[in-house]
């Protein structure tokens, strides 16, 4: 396994125990190396790499770069945002045995909630599905009042079962507003994580992604709140 993650991203979990715990080997690249191509393809081949997990920007940079840098995997899981279908099937193409799988998952339902592995059918839709809840998860698509919505119907995204957090270091009011208890869960307890992501049930029991239903953005991975940024500036005696 090929390890990629920042120490401070909740994905490190996937990477260390995942295949520590298993009995697998874990190879630790430079920081220099993730990102250049060709350093990245000689570092697959010459330790056998087969598994790697990238976030979809990463993903994008290093398709664009070369997608045979994947050749040698035989699972690529990819993720953290809305995946560019026109990059996925780049590699697709180039490496057509490869398994790739979209994983979703907010950091506060560590590290995956739903999964899915990507069908050539998905590449010729606009956007990818991120599956199904994997196991000992939940995922449901609710509206405003936090009831359950049909196929088709765009709500918010919730999710649940063990991986929920148990809320935010010294935030109780930020924590009781995205921790929620969990109504459909037989757990005495149970919560479940408002994701404030938008997403639809397909005919097929699949997730669509559908973006935020706030002002949320992602550069290269990290969560940016708009909102806080906002706040600061007007603090400042400048701002009107």
């Amino acid at each position: 396994f090929l390890l990629t993650s920042s120490p401070a991203f909740d994905a490190l979990t996937l990477e260390l125990w995942g295949t520590m715990l298993f009995g697998g080997t874990l190879v630790i690249p430079d920081e220099i190396d993730i990102l250049d191509g060709d350093r990245m393809r000689q570092m697959v081949q010459r330790h056998g790499v087969t598994t790697m997990w990238l976030t979809a920007p990463l993903f994008n940079q290093l398709c664009d770069q070369d997608p045979a840098i994947f050749a040698g995997l035989g699972h690529l899981m990819v993720g953290g945002s809305a995946l560019s279908v026109r990059h996925v099937a780049k590699v697709h193409q180039a490496c057509p045995s490869l398994r790739i799988t979209n994983g979703y998952g907010p950091t506060e339902n560590t590290t995956f909630s739903t999964t899915h592995e990507i069908q050539a059918e998905d590449l010729q839709g606009s956007n990818i599905p991120i599956g199904r809840p994997i196991a000992h998860a939940s995922a449901y698509v609710v509206d405003t009042g936090l009831q359950p919505l049909p196929a088709g119907a765009v709500g918010e995204l919730l999710v649940g079962g063990e991986g929920v957090a148990d809320g935010y270091h010294d935030r109780p009011e930020l924590t009781a507003e995205r921790f929620v208890a969990d109504p459909f869960s037989e757990e005495p307890g149970a919560r479940m994580y408002r994701t404030g992501d938008l997403g639809r049930w397909r005919e097929d029991g699949a997730i669509e992604y559908l973006g935020r239903n706030d002002f949320q953005v992602k550069i290269r991975g990290l969560r940016i709140e708009l909102g806080e940024i906002e706040a600061r500036l007007a603090e400042l005696p400048a701002v009107r």
